[in-house]
Formats: C-alpha cells, structure tokens, sequence
C-alpha cells in the first residue's frame, strides 16, 4: 500500500536528515521533493499547492528543541499534515435513531459497489446488527446474482424483484424491513462504465424516496484522480455523507486518498483492502498517514489479531510454549489464523520499519499453502512428535503432499529452530538467542 509515494517521501526528506537545523533553503529543498512526490501520485495539484504551503509556514521559524532532530521535526510535520489532509479522525456511520438505517450506496461499474454492499453487510452483522440486502441494480448482468451469493455467504437476506423498477424494488424493500425487524437496508444502486444523466437521474430518484442516513460513494483508489473528480461529480447531484476506497491493497501511489477529502468535502469512511468479504477496514487517517512515511501501523495490527484470537486459546498456546509443547498441530492453528488476517506483505507492511527492510523481499502467500499440505500429510503422531520422523516418512510426506522431500526436510529444520528459539525466549535466554543465527522463514520469503 503506498509504496511508491512512500519511497518518494523518504527520499525527499533524506537531505533535512543530516541537517543541524531547518532554514529556509534545506526547507525549500525539501519540499520541492515532498512536491513532485505527491504530484507523482496523482494528488490534486491545487491539494499538493495547499499541503506544500501549509507545512512550510509551519517549519519555518521552527526552533528544534531537546534531542529532536530537524529531519525528526519535519516527518511530524508532514504526518500532521497529512492527517489534517485525510480528515483528522475516523468517520463512523450515522445510524438511524429509530430503525432502519438505510445506507444508499453509488458508484460506477467495476468500483467494487456491490462487493462493498456485502462486506459492509458482514461487518454490521459482526456487530450485532440485523442487515437487509436490496438489489436495485437491474441493468448489469448478473449484478443480483452476484448480490445474493454475497447475502448466502453471510446468511443475510437479500430482496430483489422480477420485472420491476429500482423504485418499486426499493419502496417494497423498506416495508420488507420493518415486517421483519432488518434494522439496516443497504441500497444497491445501479453504476455505469461512466457518468451519464440517465442514471444519475435514478439514483437521485432514489434518494427523494429513501431519503438516506448514509450516501457511499465506491471508487476505485487505484484510478487516482479520476475516482476523485468521478466522486465530485456524484456529490454535486446526491450530496454524499461519505467515501468508500476500494483496491487500497493495490494502491501505490495513494493520489486518491489524499485528494478525495479535500476536493469533495466528504470523509472517507472505508477502504477494500482485499477481495475476501471481511476484507473491508474503517479508515483511520492517522494510521493511513504513518504507514505512506514508513512509521508502520501496530493498532490495526493489533486489531486484527485480537479479532481471530480467541482469549483462551491465547492461554493455552502461552501455556504450551512454557512447558515446550508446541507442535506442528498449534503451527498449522497459528498458520489458519495469520491467513485469516490477510496478505503477509500487508502484515508485515503494519510494523514499523519492517516495510522498508522487507522491500527487496518477495513473500509468496501461496508458500502458506504448501507448508500447510507438508503438515496435513503428515499423521497427528508426527505432527505431535516429530522425532518420528525418519527417511521413510519423510518421503511418504512429500508425495502425499506434492512437494520434494528437500521440502520436507527445510520445514522440519525450521520447526525445530523456531522450537529452540521459542525455548530460549520463555527462559529469558535472549542474549544468547540474538546470538545465534537466525532460522530462515518457512513461509517463502527470499531475497532478491
């Protein structure tokens, strides 16, 4: 995520680092980097003017005080600034005082709207709500289809009409709703490839029936300024109360998160950061901005963790790792769990200075799939105890789970280095252990 601006940002700012103060001209200098970077990806020229500006009236003059450092001072400037960019603090959706909320979702074909109906569906169910699906997109093949195998995944119901007009659809939807207690309708609206009056024209039809708590617009963060002028032009006609990037997994550059809350007016409120149905975040603009400079991301890190780790099961495997008795049944959990999480990359991208040591790294998550086919050939004695494993098993392991028995071997050998290192740790042996070489990743990373 922001790999590219992140780059340009870190060499932009690398002559200010070894400067004993800020002056005017290492400012200048600096910032004209910090300009063409954010140009580069694809922020709004008036946005970068005003960012560029802003920061600069405030750096100088600026007395660096106690051991701060000027490049220090100038990257807190700049974090400030881009949160100030982004909207300060995270949006929440406005619910309804008296059910239901009714949530209108837009945007153009391919932004990812119908996914997002769905994933923002599981998430309200997550938190106990009572969500109501309602396909009003009639002109795209296949769009209800693609909205009721959403709702079947989550088991959340969906309403949708033969023959009939968005309006219809949406006016027997709200009285589905209050029929049978869906506390949230979450409204489909048709896209096209682009803007035309026709549809515009509905969805605005659409929202004097609904009369909406929440208008979404979805765009792909990937299309940089071309979401955001698309957004504007949306805004103009349905006045929106929020933003949705999707793709920000896939987003480099990072032109469209910059932009879109100061060209538009309106926050961001979520991003698509995979295609999995739980792969939708809130968007936290402090996060966001200390992840484009490198600082990493540790809360939603966290966050994400505390989701699919059951306390208990956080008990037991402490417990286990006390006494030594981790095996490659609590790798294989642990395994379950770190996919549920999302990308590795994306992972590792959350912890501060990881991302730029990793960049020369690449970090196959198929490579996830292949260990776990080398453990589950394995018999729960192995995996129990794998000082049974001899020649003969080994090779056995490799043709039951498609690999080489070189394979097998590698993820055996780490296994038992990983199970000295977790030993070492839980008898505070780490001087010895930083000692030591370190064993390599069993989950496919290799330097290029």
């Amino acid at each position: 995520m922001f790999e590219s601006l992140s780059d340009k940002l870190d060499y932009a700012l690398k002559a200010i680092r070894g400067q004993n103060k800020l002056t005017e001209d290492n400012v200048n200098e600096a910032l004209a980097e910090v300009r063409r970077a954010l140009l580069d990806a694809d922020v709004n020229f008036n946005v970068t003017k005003k960012f560029i500006d802003d920061v600069k009236e405030k750096s100088l003059g600026l007395e660096v005080k106690g051991n701060l450092l000027p490049g220090q001072l100038m990257i807190k400037l700049i974090h400030d600034e881009l949160v100030a960019l982004m909207g300060a603090s995270k949006s929440d959706l406005v619910m309804a005082p008296q059910a239901p909320t009714i949530i209108m979702v837009a945007g153009l074909q391919g932004s990812g709207k119908t996914t997002f109906c769905g994933k923002l569906a599981n998430s309200l169910k997550k938190k106990g709500r009572q969500p109501l699906l309602v396909a009003c997109d009639i002109y795209r093949p296949a769009a209800i289809d693609q909205l009721r195998s959403l709702g079947a995944q989550i088991s959340l119901p969906v309403f949708s009409k033969e023959d009939a007009k968005p309006a219809e659809i949406a006016a027997d939807a709200l009285v589905y709703a209050k029929k049978y207690g869906r506390d949230v309708v979450i409204v489909d609206t048709a896209g096209r490839l682009t803007i035309d009056e026709e549809m515009m024209q509905e969805v605005a039809d659409l929202k004097s029936l609904l009369k909406p708590h929440e208008i979404l617009f979805v765009c792909d963060a990937m299309t940089g300024q071309d979401a955001v002028n698309t957004a504007q032009a949306f805004h103009e006609r349905l006045e929106l109360t929020g933003v949705v990037l999707t793709k920000l997994d896939g987003d480099t550059r990072g032109g469209a998160a910059l932009s879109i809350r100061s060209v538009v007016g309106k926050p961001i409120k979520f991003v698509g950061v995979g295609e999995k149905i739980d792969a939708l975040e809130p968007f936290y603009p402090e996060r966001i901005a200390s992840r484009i400079l490198g600082m990493g991301d540790i809360v939603t890190l966290v966050e994400k963790a505390q989701a699919q780790i059951d306390d208990k099961e956080a008990e037991r495997l402490e417990e286990k790792l006390k006494k030594n008795q981790f095996t490659f049944e609590d790798f294989l959990d642990q395994m379950k769990l770190i996919k549920k999480m999302g990308s590795l990359r994306d992972l590792l991208g959350m912890i501060p200075g990881v991302d730029k040591a990793m960049r020369d790294v690449q970090i196959d998550d198929k490579a996830f799939g292949r260990v776990e086919a080398i453990i589950l050939s394995m018999t729960k004695d192995e995996r129990v105890n794998p000082r049974v494993l001899n020649g003969s098993r080994r090779k056995r392991i490799a043709a039951g789970s498609g690999t080489s028995i070189q394979d097998v071997n590698r993820l055996i050998k780490q296994f038992e280095d990983m199970q000295k290192m977790m030993r070492n740790m839980t008898k505070g042996k780490m001087a010895n252990m930083m000692g030591n070489r370190q064993p390599q990743s069993p989950l496919g990373m290799r330097r290029n």
